[in-house]
């Protein structure tokens, strides 16, 4: 058993997405890092989330630690096995289980857990992922566009959402937000959160650094902000144009890292992911390309569903 794992064998375990998912692909690009701070910028113009946030930790002093247990998740419920996924939304629901906030302006008491905050969080993330992704030049036709929402249903029932009520597909995002957008406000919270991503804290040998490398991410992730969200911030941010032309510059540039040195970074999940599956399931954008054009020409032979890979429930 353990030998067939190694050599990708039929016994290894493909976890909840599989390689054939396009989840499993693009969550391999490293343009992911400027889609999770989007989607942070994102996150924090919804009042009562945002505070769920600093109510219940110190996010100044934490911040880099909240991000890398966020990317953590996101990538063991991606290339982990079914076991270490679910294992890891357990965990999740347990710790949200014991949080709450109150609402400064009315008094009122919520749980972390309260559907309407997790559901903003994980729609905010899906939809920057497949925003940012998209604007620099990663490959995805609009059907697997709305194969990887459909595909991350499975994800907002990890962290406790009923996968019925969690939109499914591209119009469905679409149409959550434009419910949700009168919700959202320039809290002192999201201030907070904004002052800190634009200059996180670090130490001063660090600082040329954290301008010359952290603020072209920071900048690139707030410009790809939809318009409302730059008036609620009251921050201008360049035309859409030069936002698209400088993601795609970015996402070229960290494209030609070799994929096996990014992948050797620390917890490596993607690595264990290919070992236990074999050299066949490597991430790849070029897979969805091939996967599109037999889609077009008609020739399905060999073809599966984008959303084949998923194990138990469904899936800007």
């Amino acid at each position: 058993m353990a030998a067939a794992i190694r050599q990708g064998g039929s016994d290894a375990d493909p976890g909840l997405y599989g390689p054939r998912s396009v989840t499993w692909q693009m969550h391999g690009d490293p343009v992911m890092w400027i889609a999770g701070v989007r989607a942070l910028y994102l996150q924090a113009l919804h009042p009562l989330a945002v505070r769920g946030v600093t109510q219940n930790s110190d996010f100044r002093k934490d911040a880099w630690g909240r991000l890398l247990r966020t990317a953590r998740f996101v990538a063991t419920i991606t290339y982990g096995t079914t076991e270490a996924a679910e294992r890891a939304g357990a965990k999740v629901r347990g710790i949200h289980r014991r949080l709450s906030l109150t609402d400064p302006g009315t008094g009122v008491r919520y749980g972390v857990d309260e559907p309407e905050l997790l559901l903003w969080v994980h729609c905010a993330e899906i939809d920057s992922y497949l925003h940012v992704m998209r604007r620099s030049g990663y490959p995805l036709t609009d059907a697997q566009a709305d194969a990887y929402v459909a595909e991350n249903v499975v994800s907002a029932r990890l962290v406790g959402l009923d996968p019925a009520g969690v939109p499914a597909d591209t119009a469905a995002l679409t149409a959550y937000f434009t419910k949700v957008r009168p919700q959202l406000a320039n809290t002192p919270e999201a201030r907070e959160v904004d002052a800190f991503l634009r200059r996180p804290p670090v130490h001063a040998l660090l600082v040329p650094a954290r301008e010359a490398i952290w603020g072209r991410f920071a900048a690139l992730a707030y410009g790809a902000l939809p318009p409302y969200a730059h008036e609620l911030y009251g921050r201008p941010a360049p035309p859409p144009p030069v936002v698209t032309r400088r993601l795609r510059a970015m996402g070229t540039a960290l494209r030609c890292i070799p994929p096996t040195a990014r992948w050797q970074l620390p917890p490596k999940h993607i690595m264990r992911a290919v070992e236990r599956l074999g050299p066949g399931s490597r991430p790849s954008p070029y897979k969805l390309r091939r996967n599109a054009a037999i889609l077009d020409s008609g020739d399905a032979t060999g073809a599966r569903p984008y959303a084949a890979g998923l194990h138990g429930g469904g899936g800007s």
